[in-house]
Formats: structure tokens, C-alpha cells, sequence
């Protein structure tokens, strides 16, 4: 009898055999399900990986951080760009680090936790990492909302009330794929983009006193309110929930696992994420400066709400199409968040509890923990309580910043962990300089508060 004809096993193919019988992989649906090529040019390497970055960015402009760059903007004039490109800066390194341990180890940050540390302090790190995201998504649900009143009338309260359907928004882009979820992302960035170009472009800022806005100043520490909104810009500009988000959507790639793939992969999801954050850089600027040289420069340095910026830009730029640009990239940035406001709930709760829920359950319940406080503050208050909750929901973001940021430093500085790729004793140092200067940063916050 002869022998059975040679299995040929396609390397591909095996990439998703491996997948199917693995003891746990984040985002299963789309673990390793776009293609690397191997032995191509750096620039079509770079282009498979091109996508989580502008995922990660889109949290770096949601609406949250509009409020609060309006705020400074027509509060402080220029002053606080420093602080935008400081959390800009960080945001990059922690970005890449996130990225690295989700190519090293293969696993996301919520699942390496789980693997390290005890139930007990799981369960806190869980629970802080839920109430990131909810705050988070109470700003996309305030942003949302007052959009959609601002282009169509439409009541805030039912404004708030229908965000809750972009859940089967969320479930439609999901089921065409990965790829095809990025490409949409990417173009609503390209039109939030394209709308502040516009504005800056008519609004004509002292360009000047911008480059001087670039350089910190000692006025921060000791003014209460301004350090409150520079708590807030950091806080909207660093999003916890992107390092678990992050570690996890770089495995949708399918590269090499070798040492040498893994080092290759890592270089080019840092290359991607930083290029996209630098848009979120352009984009969170742009705001602050369309402000400072529309309602600083006026004397209206009280503007601090979506409302009021929108209702003001037409009649003080003398432009009409600059307010409903500006309400139509703020509908763009609210969906944008969305997508990855579901993306990290379901990869927090996968792997810190390791449970496993239908995403349009997982994202129903998060929503509705944002739509109860937000329809209760917006009925209460109006909108002026209802910018004070957006500011707000920032600030809780900043506090709960360092309980990701320090796993993530020590997961990523541990030889037994990351392997070849551990963190440089340079990286490390550099890495835990961020962490101290964001725990300063909060300490601040409340020192503030008490005296």
C-alpha cells in the first residue's frame, strides 16, 4: 500500500491554526487576520501595519478633549500648547510601549496583568480601567449629543438618548472586517483634519505667540484653574484605556514571530501609532489656537462649551461655514471614539476576568452607564452642567492614568516577560519619569483642591 501523499501546510494557514488551538488570544475574531509581507519593501511592510495608530489617535481627540482645549484656549490664550505637546510626547512612548508588549509576549496589557498579578488587585486595576471608559464614553456621548443638536436641532436629552444606537453601528463596521473598520476610521479623521485646517486657515493665530505657547510656563503651578484644565488636557490626551486597546489590535497583524519579525513589527506599530498621534497633535492644537485667536484675543476668555464655540465662530470669523464645520467634525470625532470606546471594554473585560460577552451586550451596558448620569446632568444643569460633566469625565481619566501606566512599565522592563525585546535601561529610566511626572501632575491636582 502507498505511503500517503505529503500535507503541504500553507504558512498563513498555520498562522490561524496556531490561533484556534492557543490558550487565549485578544480579539480573537481578528487576531493575525491582515497579512505582513514578508521579504517586501519597508514602505508595503509599513502599509500592512498602518491602522491601529489612527485607532489609538482617535481617542486623542475625542470630544472630551475639545472641551478642554476650548477651554484653555479662550481662557489662557496660547499658553497651555505646552502642555498639549508635553501629553502629545508621553503619549507616543507609552503608545510604543503598549504596541512592544503586544508583539513580545502576545498577549494584551489587561491579559498580562491577569497572568501577574493577584485576583485582589486585578479586580481593582478592572475596575479603575471600567471607570476610564466610562468617563470616556460620557464625553463621546456629551460630544454626540451636542453635535447633533447644534446641526439639527435636535434636543440634548434626546441627543443623549440616541447615542445609545451606535451600538449597531459599531456591530455593522465590525462585520466587514478589521480593515475595512480602520479605512472608515481614517476618514473621518481625514474630514476632522480637513475642517480645522480650514478654520486655522481663516481664523489667522499670532503664529508667534503660538511658537512661545510651546515653552511651559511656571504660571501652571500656581494658578488652581489653570493647572485644573492642564489636569484635564493630559487626561484627555493620555487615555488609559488606549494602552490596553493598543497591545491588543498590533496583534491583528500577521508577522513574522522571530526574534528579528517581532523587532521589525514593533519598529513599524511605533512608526504607525506616531504618525497618527501626531495628527491627534494638529488636531488638539488646532482647537486650543482656533480659540485663543477667535475668543482669548476678544476678551471672551470665558467660552468654555461646544455650544457657545460653535454658536460665536461664524459671526467672529465672519465666515458661515466655520460653525458647521465645527459641529460636523465634533459628530465625526464622537462616532470616531465610539468604535474604540467598544474595542477596549471588550478586551478589559476578556482579560482581566477572562469573560467572554457578546460585544453588543458589552457595549450596551458601558453606554448606559454613560446616558444615565449624562440625561440626569443635562436636565438638571442645561449645558452648562453639561460641559462641566465633559471637563469632569477628563479629569477622572487623568487620575486613573498612572494605574495602567505603571503595569505597563513594569511588564515591558521584565527580561522574563519581553525577552530580547525588554526595555533598555535607558527606556525604562525615561519610561518611569512619565509615570512620576503624571502621578506629580495629580498630586498637584489635589493639593490644589485641599489649599
Amino acid at each position: 500500500m502507498p505511503p500517503p501523499p505529503a500535507v503541504t501546510v500553507d504558512p498563513a494557514a498555520k498562522d490561524l491554526v496556531d490561533v484556534s488551538i492557543s490558550r487565549r488570544v485578544s480579539l480573537g475574531q481578528s487576531h493575525r487576520s491582515i497579512a505582513v509581507p514578508r521579504g517586501g519593501s519597508f514602505w508595503r511592510k509599513l502599509a500592512a501595519f498602518a491602522g491601529p495608530g489612527y485607532l489609538i489617535a482617535v481617542g486623542y481627540m475625542d470630544p472630551g478633549n475639545w472641551a478642554t482645549d476650548l477651554a484653555g484656549g479662550s481662557a489662557y490664550g496660547y499658553s497651555l500648547l505646552s502642555v498639549i505637546l508635553f501629553a502629545s510626547l508621553l503619549a507616543m512612548v507609552l503608545q510604543a510601549l503598549a504596541a512592544k508588549l503586544g508583539i513580545a509576549t502576545g498577549l494584551d496589557l489587561a491579559q498580562a496583568c491577569r497572568d501577574t498579578y493577584s485576583r485582589a488587585t486585578n479586580l481593582t486595576l478592572w475596575a479603575l480601567c471600567e471607570l476610564a471608559i466610562v468617563a470616556c464614553d460620557l464625553a463621546e456621548v456629551l460630544g454626540t449629543a451636542i453635535a447633533l443638536k447644534l446641526l439639527f436641532g435636535l434636543p440634548l436629552a434626546g441627543g443623549v438618548i440616541l447615542t445609545g444606537f451606535d451600538v449597531f453601528l459599531i456591530l455593522a463596521l465590525l462585520n466587514f472586517g478589521f480593515r475595512k473598520l480602520e479605512a472608515f476610521i481614517v476618514a473621518l479623521l481625514v474630514v476632522i483634519g480637513g475642517c480645522f485646517a480650514w478654520e486655522l486657515a481663516i481664523s489667522q493665530p499670532a503664529w508667534g505667540a503660538v511658537v512661545h505657547g510651546l515653552v511651559p510656563t511656571s504660571q501652571l503651578l500656581a494658578d488652581p484653574n489653570m493647572l485644573y484644565i492642564a489636569i484635564g488636557i493630559v487626561g484627555a490626551t493620555v487615555m488609559p484605556h488606549n494602552l490596553y486597546l493598543h497591545s491588543s489590535i498590533v496583534q491583528t497583524r500577521r508577522f513574522e514571530r522571530t526574534e528579528a519579525g517581532k523587532r521589525e513589527a514593533v519598529r513599524l506599530a511605533t512608526i504607525d501609532s506616531s504618525i497618527a498621534l501626531t495628527l491627534a497633535l494638529f488636531v488638539n492644537a488646532a482647537i486650543l489656537i482656533l480659540a485663543a485667536s477667535t475668543f482669548h484675543v476678544a476678551g471672551r476668555t470665558e467660552i468654555a462649551d461646544l455650544a457657545s464655540a460653535y454658536h460665536l465662530l461664524s459671526p467672529m470669523l465672519g465666515a458661515s461655514a466655520a460653525s458647521v464645520l465645527f459641529a460636523a467634525a465634533l459628530l465625526a470625532a464622537g462616532q470616531n471614539s465610539t468604535v474604540t470606546g467598544t474595542l477596549a471594554g471588550q478586551i478589559v473585560a476578556e482579560g482581566f476576568l477572562d469573560l467572554k460577552m457578546a460585544p453588543w451586550i458589552r457595549r450596551t451596558i458601558t453606554r448606559a452607564l454613560a446616558i444615565v448620569p449624562a440625561v440626569t446632568v443635562v436636565i438638571l444643569a442645561g449645558d452648562a452642567g453639561a460641559t462641566k460633566l465633559l471637563i469632569a469625565s477628563q479629569v477622572v481619566l487623568s487620575l486613573q492614568l498612572p494605574f495602567a501606566v505603571v503595569p505597563l512599565i513594569r511588564m515591558t522592563s521584565d527580561h522574563s516577560k519581553m525577552g530580547a525585546l525588554v526595555n533598555s535601561r535607558m527606556m525604562t529610566r525615561a519610561a518611569w519619569a512619565i509615570a512620576g511626572t503624571l502621578i506629580f501632575f495629580n498630586f498637584a491636582l489635589f493639593a490644589s483642591f485641599i489649599f
